[in-house]
């Protein structure tokens, strides 16, 4: 019967490939970054009108020290020095 439920639901299967309604890890604040990942901030971009993108900014684990205790204005301004960056696409799944 799964088969048949795929062909006349196809949206059905996109959903269970690549489980983008599931946030993991559970039950999570991704607006928190420093709580899961070390020297990490939650920034929002202006793109365009009406178009926000939320960022997560980690610096290296050669700042690390530098950043501890800092605010969102340090990690603007270490996003501006002259140091290279690196942009990872997470996908589809939603979250960070």
């Amino acid at each position: 019967s799964l088969p048949f439920l795929i062909r006349l639901f196809p949206s059905v299967l996109t959903k269970f490939v690549y489980l983008n309604f599931l946030a993991f890890p559970f039950f999570v604040d991704f607006r928190r970054p420093e709580l899961l990942v070390n020297n990490t901030i939650s920034l929002y971009l202006t793109t365009e009108p009406g178009v926000t993108v939320g960022i997560w900014h980690t610096v290296p684990s050669s700042r690390g020290a530098e950043a501890q205790g800092k605010d969102q204005r340090w990690y603007e301004e270490a996003l501006a020095d002259s140091h290279p960056v690196i942009i990872y696409l997470h996908g589809n799944g939603g979250t960070r």
